[in-house]
């Protein structure tokens, strides 16, 4: 097999590794372990952080791509091997029986026979129309969509995209929101006037229609310029990194906002009173004393902006603008799926999977929040 490192993947495993030098960093520090102690010691913050471990644990593996070798045809030796065009992961090689086996269209979850009729001969060997016996009966544990491919298979395929989009676009949307929130609320002024216009003019542009127009001319880019991608699975995932970095650059007015009004209050404090006294730096003061004590905003809004992000894309994907029809989503999902519920009979299963995958995501994700917000927030009573 060759290996291919597609970039979400590469700023994936750089953002795990951040997050684990973070981890091994707060190790000695009592003040950043103590909070994280009090989330995993309740049950709700260590049911919903042993979800969302399994949620990344599925995305991680979906993220170790590769290209299969073709079979060695007859020709000179030391010929160069040649390598199939489609891009596979470690989760399709765990997942190869749900992967491979397909059937002819729909059939219904643990079913045996397909869900539609078709014209076949009978015992007597005449021509009639019945369910045909599926080739693999009761092996699909959420039924199979309009092709044969298995629903299971595809909402774990979807997992990595929904990871991707939360986490990138957060990755994006920081550095603006923390810097421009801070710098409003603390030096006031000409400052503050100045970003706030740019957030509110950017507050009044639809924006699903920003994100549209944006979407619609890179996708006109990478259709113009073909030769710089030589797979599908190249050309999907540039879109998508373009969908993130839309995202953010859109979204970072919320915390911005929040931000600016936190440090409103936090300058007029006895201790950045007192570090002003001392001389201390503008630059200083904003980095050891402000910053610091406004972390655990940023962290919850980071976690609830991550369920809305999840969200956000299969509503894009349903109107056509979100991420590459060719990319396994919970958006692609469902717009496959809208069709299927006005048909005679009902084909729910493709609709209300990716509803419970989203769902269990999302509300992991909200608990989470919640109990990272009650652990760091120092107005919180903590409960013994």
């Amino acid at each position: 097999m060759k290996p291919v490192l597609l970039w979400s993947d590469a700023l994936l495993f750089l953002l795990m590794a951040g997050v684990l030098v973070l981890v091994w960093s707060m190790r000695h520090e009592d003040w950043l372990r103590d909070p994280w102690r009090h989330v995993m010691r309740s049950r709700i913050g260590a049911g919903s952080a042993l979800l969302l471990v399994v949620f990344l644990a599925v995305g991680l593996l979906d993220s170790l791509h590769y290209r299969e070798r073709l079979p060695r045809e007859a020709g000179p030796p030391g010929a160069t091997a040649q390598h199939s065009g489609e891009v596979l992961s470690a989760l399709d090689w765990l997942l190869t029986d749900l992967r491979t086996r397909t059937e002819k269209t729909y059939s219904a979850p643990l079913a045996t026979h397909l869900y539609v009729k078709e014209s076949m001969k009978g015992p007597d060997g005449r021509e009639v129309r019945d369910y045909p016996p599926l080739q693999y009966p009761r092996g699909h544990l959420l039924g199979t969509d309009k092709v044969g491919q298995d629903v299971l298979y595809l909402s774990l395929k979807s997992i990595r995209t929904g990871l991707l989009i939360g986490s990138l676009t957060t990755l994006v949307m920081l550095p603006f929101a923390i810097t421009l929130g801070m710098a409003a609320g603390y030096f006031g002024g000409r400052v503050d006037d100045l970003i706030q216009y740019v957030y509110t003019t950017i507050n009044s542009i639809p924006g699903v229609l920003l994100i549209a127009a944006a979407v619609l001319v890179v996708q006109a880019q990478i259709e113009a310029h073909p030769e710089l991608f030589d797979t599908a699975a190249a050309r999907a995932d540039v879109r998508l990194l373009a969908l993130c970095a839309i995202l953010g650059i859109t979204g970072w007015t919320g915390l911005a906002r929040l931000l600016r009004g936190e440090v409103l209050k936090l300058r007029e404090m006895e201790f950045v009173q007192a570090a002003r006294a001392f001389g201390v730096g503008r630059l200083a003061i904003l980095s050891r004393h402000l910053l610091p004590n406004v972390m655990h905003l940023v962290l919850i809004t980071v976690v609830i902006d991550f369920s809305g992000l999840v969200l956000a894309e299969a509503v894009l994907s349903y109107v056509g603008v979100g991420v590459d029809p060719a990319m396994n989503s919970f958006g692609n999902m469902i717009n496959g799926a809208r069709l299927e519920l006005a048909r005679e009979p009902v084909v729910w299963w493709q609709l209300a999977a990716a509803f419970v995958f989203m769902f269990v995501l999302v509300l992991a994700a909200n608990l989470f929040a919640d109990q990272v917000r009650d652990a760091l927030d120092p107005r919180m009573e903590r409960k013994s």
